[in-house]
């Protein structure tokens, strides 16, 4: 392993990955710069969701890039699949956000309505109580309808992250672990980072370190307003084929195991797991469905989702360090198609995708 690089990728969680893979693919020299095992890590406590429906009613846009990452995804897993000879869990058969009250339900109408008159690719479709049942026959009494949205997906977090690892090596990348970096300094036309393991040199760097992105992205002249959001999740024992499409707080894995989630919690940098929280969302699954009711908890975790003041991304290139960038994101998974595909061309000197135009850190400070 050598010491100097196109680019060096600092934070080897989805975000980074993906966007190392991409580069390494179109022939860049790429060293991942990553962390302990005990760091912090979105990819954690992702619940695997290739989620486009309801995103972007502060900014439409988040919708569309949103869409164009999911649209990209198919194509997306079966490369990393080929590459990595590990099955994904990948499917897209559109989601659900399930509604227990008339209310909630014309609550989320109204959001993918006006998402759809933005453009009209942000598709839905609105399910009574039959209709429903007729796709999702487990599915409780209390339960009044759905939202239903073709564009929606899932996908193993985990397995997307290991396969992102070997086609990233295969592709000629260096993944260094254990080099958090300390400091960053413009040395000519790249950049020197210190790290625990050595001092690493590249033309251009990308700050995809999650957190750790508030401390790195001063020493480059970027801002990175983000902060902690803790999610729990509940992951049961395998059970029979029950639930074919993702939900919001409830999907089945291909494995037939049901991961249950949807917390979120402003805790600071505690990852822990708590019972008044695992208590909310194991009734608030077994609502909607009854079956739940007798299924066996096997594991509950928490991780730190990694949060903009308006829970959008930020994507910027430093105009006092050209070549440097930040992107971060809390829907590492979802985006992970767009980041590799359509983000790097950007990195490589390319004009940043018009989509993107308002995801910069200043929309901020005005």
């Amino acid at each position: 392993m050598k010491n100097t690089y196109d680019f060096a990728i600092v934070g080897g969680g989805l975000v980074g990955m993906a966007i190392a893979y991409g580069l390494a693919k179109r022939g860049q020299t790429v060293a991942v710069l990553d962390g302990e095992d005990a760091s912090f890590r979105a990819a954690r406590g992702n619940f695997g969701l290739v989620w486009v429906s309801g995103k972007g009613r502060k900014e439409p846009d988040y919708g569309r890039w949103s869409f164009e990452s999911s649209r990209l995804w198919p194509t997306f897993a079966e490369e990393l699949e080929d590459a990595s000879g590990l099955k994904l869990g990948y499917s897209r058969p559109g989601g659900l956000n399930i509604a227990l009250t008339e209310d909630s339900l014309a609550a989320s109408v109204e959001n993918v309505d006006y998402l759809y008159r933005q453009d009209a690719r942000l598709t839905y479709d609105v399910l009574d109580g039959g209709r429903l049942r007729g796709m999702v026959p487990d599915i409780g009494d209390d339960v009044v309808g759905a939202v239903y949205s073709e564009n929606d997906g899932h996908v193993s977090p985990l397995y997307t992250l290991r396969a992102l690892f070997t086609a990233f090596a295969k592709a000629g990348g260096d993944y260094v672990p254990k080099a958090a970096v300390s400091t960053i300094e413009r040395r000519g036309d790249g950049f020197r980072l210190d790290t625990a393991l050595g001092t690493f040199c590249s033309a251009k760097l990308v700050l995809c370190a999650g957190l750790g992105n508030r401390d790195l992205a001063p020493m480059v002249s970027l801002d990175a307003p983000i902060v902690p959001l803790r999610g729990q999740i509940l992951v049961t024992e395998r059970v029979r084929p029950f639930l074919h499409y993702p939900t919001l707080s409830v999907r089945q894995t291909a494995e037939g195991s049901v991961l249950l989630g949807e917390s979120a919690e402003d805790v600071g940098l505690d990852a822990g797991v708590t019972a008044d929280i695992v208590a909310h969302i194991a009734r608030k699954a077994i609502k909607p469905f009854p079956l739940l009711h007798s299924v066996n908890v096997v594991r509950a975790w928490g991780a730190l989702r990694v949060m903009t003041p308006d829970s959008m991304p930020i994507y910027d290139e430093s105009h006092a360090c050209p070549g440097a960038f930040l992107t971060t994101c809390h829907s590492g998974v979802t985006l992970a198609a767009a980041h590799c595909e359509l983000l790097v061309p950007w990195l490589l000197g390319g004009q940043l995708p018009p989509i993107l135009d308002y995801f910069h850190a200043k929309r901020f400070h005005v």
